[in-house]
């Protein structure tokens, strides 16, 4: 099943080819990545950006301020991505078409820089925080950690009664002809 998004932000044609035909999944995912976290942010209405469900919670702005801010540091700080400096990553509007230009403005120059990259680079350990990790495995923990916050606000959604969009397949609010969620034993061994 290939997901299909109402607009996407990263076209499929955008995506360049890698150095290393290997790592091609890895462009490929993380401008589909872009593509889920700018249609789940495109669900809210501006009025929604001060909403947090607990007063432990981050803003529904908070997290997308945040998602910018941290992948800048993953990017630049982590990977040696040529990334605009820290006080110029965030949109100058509060809203959430201007977050969701900012995220694609900065995800696109991304791709081309992992794309040139041999697979020696991948590999190099380098700093992570306080410990020494591989190229992969940072940028995988990059798009593991805007998957968890992406999830974050797909729950902010349900809580304001808002749609869910399909990010991976059909929600309970969005589902298609031939759309086939595994919710039954026979479905999981593929006889649904």
């Amino acid at each position: 099943m290939t997901m299909r998004y109402e607009q996407q932000v990263i076209p499929d044609g955008e995506v360049p080819r890698a150095a290393v035909p290997l790592l091609q999944h890895a462009l490929e995912i993380y401008a589909s990545e872009v593509n889920k976290v700018a249609s789940v942010w495109r669900t809210f209405r501006t009025g929604d950006l001060q909403f947090r469900p607990h007063a432990r919670s981050m803003t529904v702005l908070e997290v997308f301020r945040h998602e910018l801010l941290s992948a800048r540091r993953f990017f630049g700080g982590f990977l040696g991505s040529p990334e605009p400096a820290a006080d110029a990553v965030l949109p100058t509007e509060q809203t959430v078409d201007a977050y969701v230009k900012r995220l694609a403005d900065l995800a696109r120059p991304r791709l081309g820089f992992l794309a040139d990259k041999p697979d020696s680079w991948w590999l190099e350990r380098v700093p992570f925080f306080d410990v020494e990790r591989p190229r992969i495995w940072i940028f995988w923990r990059r798009v593991l950690h805007t998957a968890h916050h992406r999830t974050q606000l797909t729950v902010y959604l349900r809580l304001l009664n808002l749609p869910v969009p399909p990010v991976y397949g059909p929600t309970a609010d969005v589902t298609w002809e031939a759309a086939s969620p595994t919710m039954t034993v026979d479905a999981a061994a593929g006889k649904n």
